[in-house]
């Protein structure tokens, strides 16, 4: 009986050692944006307002991170109704068809000081494609009103046509309208849960 209640205490104690930290998204403080070539000359720059997140790590190093990560496809803006109208037809996003745009993260490796590399699978109009971005964990923080704060900038490229978001034309000198490199910059602050 007493090996049994050992062995349970064990568990326990491990499990708890080992428990990861819920963080939740400040959403007022971060944000989702984007940005995409237009007639090869200039970018056109959104974000998309709603997303929500699990994010767990307790770790410096972030070697324990869990996270999961959703997009409302929805919810793009580009400041311009007609071209978000656009954007969320099933010549881009399929919004009402593929409600959501997600990514699962896989695993994060510290490259040296704050700088890290997340890989995951990033999943949008149903397909799924291995993603590689580069983080900026800027550490943690106390807030005024006693709560743990920590800041995250993320940075990285996709190809929309790999995820079938294949409308385009081309212009006169052989260039297309829209380029199909979109780069991605999500700017995180998390609240430690308490």
């Amino acid at each position: 009986m007493k090996k049994a209640v050992f062995v349970v205490l064990l568990v326990l104690g491990f499990t708890f050692a080992n428990a990861q930290t819920k963080w939740n998204i400040d959403k007022s403080h971060s944000s989702v944006g984007f940005g995409v070539s237009h007639l090869v000359i200039s970018e056109v720059t959104g974000q998309f307002k709603n997303f929500d997140g699990n994010i767990e790590f307790s770790k410096d190093d972030l070697s324990d991170a869990n996270i999961n990560f959703s997009i409302d496809a929805a919810s793009i803006s580009t400041e311009n109704d007609g071209r978000d109208k656009h954007l969320k037809s099933d010549d881009f996003f399929n919004a009402e068809k593929f409600p959501k745009i997600t990514f699962v993260g896989k695993s994060i490796k510290k490259v040296e000081g704050k700088k890290f590399k997340l890989i995951g699978d990033f999943t949008m109009r149903d397909v799924t494609k291995s993603v590689t971005l580069d983080v900026v964990y800027n550490g943690t923080i106390k807030d005024p009103w006693g709560n743990t704060r920590a800041g995250f900038k993320i940075t990285g490229e996709i190809d929309r046509a790999a995820y079938n978001l294949k409308w385009n034309k081309l212009i006169e000198t052989g260039g297309a309208v829209v380029g199909n490199e979109v780069a991605i910059t999500v700017n995180l602050e998390l609240s430690k849960a308490k």
